[in-house]
Parts: structure tokens; sequence; C-alpha cells
């Protein structure tokens, strides 16, 4: 479909300047691409014309961590620790999932990123075809990140998935990645150090979640679960980390030496009491950021207006600084860092030839007025409310409340709570 967006405010990011200019005027896509931006009208047969009456349009946001199957467990196993959460009521439930039901529980994930403004997420979690089947019916664009853990005889599984995701659909590719350092043998970790190099692939994980997780770490192996990937081979080809909470100078020194991608998930880490990841710091060394919701179960929510404010306002505090972490600097993480973190370069901003990754914000709403400053209001006063409309690859995806994505979106809602009741 040609697409004409008119009568809009435009903010591209496009480039590193922090003032995020705005032009006013028009963007067009012609199938998956941005075909047009400028001020000018341009000629031209289009499929849809749409008015945005003054309204702004935006990269999709990019939501770095997930696990959208745990959709399920949402306000099931609330207000316990992080461990006792997790292999206490956690694991066993997912224990009983089936792939049908992975399946189900992501479209139910997706539909919530779609009215977030989200227009690509970093999902791991089981059954990655029931992931890849959910990305492709629904339109939406997923990128999985491995997540074996055990022992060596698991990296069969992750060479399967690599060659078979990155050829799946367009919408879908994979990243190399394992659970964590505390669920994954030392021989699985080194195998999977060989299959990046093999590959010369990225390979990402949870990463210093909780002080629990370093110290035991530091007992196993006389150092940080960071120091142990680069020890192991694993970082030559970049990667990442998701959480990186309890980080060291020489942690820090190691992520900026490999240019590896930090991924934040406030919500999760406060919600969890796990702490508050040293993002001020980070920025300062250069360190490449993205931002996360991490899973339904842990945070509860899947939006990533309010992951953007906590990003910034918990640094504030960590560093007693009203000056830390800037909100442009939290805005080009949502939208910029996220889509580089997880491969997307076609995805990263608004540019012709760039993919057609958008979101139609609703300015006129009380939140959003006055119009001192657009950007610091996305960060600092914006609701996924404001959210009109969710564009991926060329198609709207939801549209006022109304979602467009091959199933009825109460069906959705019925399936998600029969699997939960059974589960339960």
């Amino acid at each position: 479909m040609k697409i004409r967006f008119y009568n809009a405010r435009i903010m591209k990011l496009d480039t590193e300047d922090k003032s995020c200019p705005i032009i006013e005027g028009e963007l067009h896509t012609d199938g998956s691409r941005i075909s047009y931006i400028g001020g000018d009208s341009k000629d031209g047969r289009f499929d849809r014309e749409i008015d945005c009456k003054g309204n702004l349009i935006i990269p999709g946001f990019k939501n770095a961590h997930t696990h959208s199957g745990m959709t399920f467990l949402r306000s099931y196993a609330d207000d316990l620790p992080l461990q006792e959460w997790l292999f206490n009521q956690v694991f066993p439930r997912e224990d009983k999932l089936t792939p049908e039901d992975v399946y189900a529980l992501s479209k139910l994930a997706i539909m919530e990123y779609l009215s977030s403004g989200i227009t690509a997420n970093f999902d791991m979690y089981f059954f990655a075809e029931s992931i890849a089947a959910a990305a492709k019916d629904t339109g939406f664009r997923t990128v999985l990140c491995g997540s074996v853990n055990g022992g060596p005889e698991k990296i069969q599984r992750v060479k399967d998935e690599f060659d078979r995701y990155n050829k799946y659909h367009e919408l879908v590719s994979y990243k190399i990645g394992f659970h964590a350092e505390y669920t994954t043998s030392i021989d699985l970790m080194k195998e999977i150090a060989a299959l990046s190099r093999e590959l010369k692939a990225p390979v990402y994980t949870h990463n210093s979640e909780t002080e629990k997780e370093v110290a035991e770490c530091l007992e196993r192996h006389g150092m940080s679960p960071t120091a142990l990937f680069e020890k192991l081979g694993m970082l030559e080809y970049g990667g990442g980390g998701f959480h990186c909470v309890y980080m060291d100078d020489n942690d820090l020194d190691i992520y900026k030496r490999h240019g590896l991608w930090a991924v934040t998930n406030p919500g999760s880490n406060t919600k969890l009491a796990s702490g508050i990841a040293p993002i001020w710091e980070m920025q300062k060394r250069g360190i490449n950021l993205a931002i996360g919701t991490d899973g339904p179960a842990s945070n509860n929510c899947l939006d990533m207006f309010r992951e953007m404010f906590l990003v910034t306002g918990l640094q504030k505090l960590k560093e007693k600084n009203a000056a830390a972490c800037d909100a442009l600097n939290v805005l080009l993480m949502a939208v910029k860092g996220g889509a580089l973190a997880m491969g997307l370069d076609d995805c990263d901003c608004l540019a012709e030839g760039k993919k057609a990754d958008l979101v139609l914000i609703d300015l006129y709403q009380p939140n959003m007025q006055p119009i001192n400053n657009i950007a610091k209001n996305l960060v600092y006063s914006g609701s996924k409310s404001n959210v009109k409309l969710t564009m991926v690859d060329g198609r709207i995806l939801y549209e006022n409340g109304e979602y467009f994505i091959g199933e009825k979106a109460e069906d959705v809602y019925r399936k998600a709570n029969v699997i939960a009741e059974r589960l339960r």
C-alpha cells in the first residue's frame, strides 16, 4: 500500500542532534518503506491519505528485552524477591506451557506493544517457532534471542534456530543468546563462544541483574559474569546484556571495549527490588544503551513511556543530580538504541528508504500541552494514551484503539484467560 501522512509534525531522529529537530510536512510510505519526508506536498496516487492535524510522527519504540509469552503470569506472583519469584513461582508454571500457549500469549503481548508505540521487540522465551509465527501472523517485527541453558548438548538447538529464524520471514530475525551465567554450564558457554566466533555473530544474555547473581559467579569462577564472558571469548563480535545492574569498573571497561549493548529494564528492576543500573555512568563512558520492559510477569506493564520516565527518574535519584540522564538521550535509547542493539539498522530513524515502522502521537491531549518541548514531553509526561496509530513494515496494526492483527482482540483475551486458568 501507498499511504500519505500530511499536516504532520515529524521527528526523524536521524542524527545525533540532541535537540531532536521537528519538521512540518508530509511522510509517504510505499510498501514496507518510507518513500518521502518533506515540507512540500507531493502529487501521487495513494491507497490512503491521513490528515495528522498537527500531530507528531516518530520512529517506533524498540523494546530491547522481552519475554512475551509470560503474559499468563501478569499479576500472579507479585511482591516477591527475584530468586524466589523465578524459581518457586515462574519456572514451575513455565514447565507446563505448550507451543500453542506461547503463540496465543505472544499475540496478547504484541497488542500491548502496539498500543504503547512499540514496533519491534527482542524476545527471549521458549518455543521459538510459536513466537516467530505470532510475529508473522500479526505483522509485528520480532528479533528472537536464544534462551538456552543447561549443558553443552543444547548448542545444536542454537545452531538450528540461528539458521532457521534468520531465513524465516522478513519480520523475524535471530541473535545468539542464552538465559544467564547461573543457569548455564561452563561447557555450554564455551560452545556458545565458539559458535559466535564461527558465525562472527553477537551474543546476548541476562547479566548482573542481582547482587546474589554476581556474588555466586565470583564464588564459582573468581570473576564477574561480564569478565567470565570476555575470558571465554564470547564478546569478540559484540552483543550485550540485559539488566546490567551490578557492574564494576572492569565490567564497564569491557562493555566499552567490545562495543556491547547494556539494555536497562528499570520497571522490572524496581518491582523486584533488584537495584538501579548505573546508566548515567555508562552514558558518561560512551557505552551503548537501549531500553526493555522485561516480561509481563516482572514488570507487569509493557509500556515504553513508563520505562523512559523510570530510566531518567531513577538515575536522578541514584546520582542525587537532577541533571543526570537527560530525557533527550533517553528518547534516543528507546528508539535508535534499541534498533541498533537488535540489529535493525533499517528501523532506527525516519528517513527515505528506511523501513516504515512509525507511530503517530496525539499532541492534543492535556498531558502534551502546552507545546514547549515535544521530545521532553514524550519522556516526562507522555503516555500510551497518546498513541493514535502504530505502523510496522508499512502496515497499520493499531489505530484509535483498534487492532489489525488478523484476529479479534476479544478472541486473544479469551484464549489468554483460558491458558492462565489452566496453569494456575
